[in-house]
């Protein structure tokens, strides 16, 4: 499994995309509940990542959430942006 990776699913009316640590639980249950909902998603183990793609990936998560944490939910490029595991939330925002 790489850094980057896109996880297929039938709902893929939205652009997913999440930044995750590969040792987070909150990342992981973050990707589980993506998984139940059968949403399309591409994630970024920002850990994973070295030189010149980390510094670019760490500039495009401060774009989204300055305090850089995990996991960091941007839908749309953006248009909603859900920063930590907020099941309710994620839910509501992909349904």
């Amino acid at each position: 499994m790489s850094a980057k990776e896109l996880v297929s699913g039938e709902k893929d009316e939205r652009d997913v995309k999440v930044f995750t640590i590969s040792t987070c639980g909150w990342c992981k249950k973050v990707k589980n509940l993506l998984k139940s909902l059968d949403v399309e998603y591409e994630y970024i183990d920002i850990d994973q990542v070295e030189g010149e793609e980390k510094k670019r990936i760490r500039e495009e998560l401060k774009e989204y959430n300055s305090k850089m944490s995990c996991p960091t939910l941007v839908i749309d490029e953006g248009e909603e942006i859900i920063i930590g595991f907020k099941e309710d939330k994620i839910k509501e925002a992909l349904k």
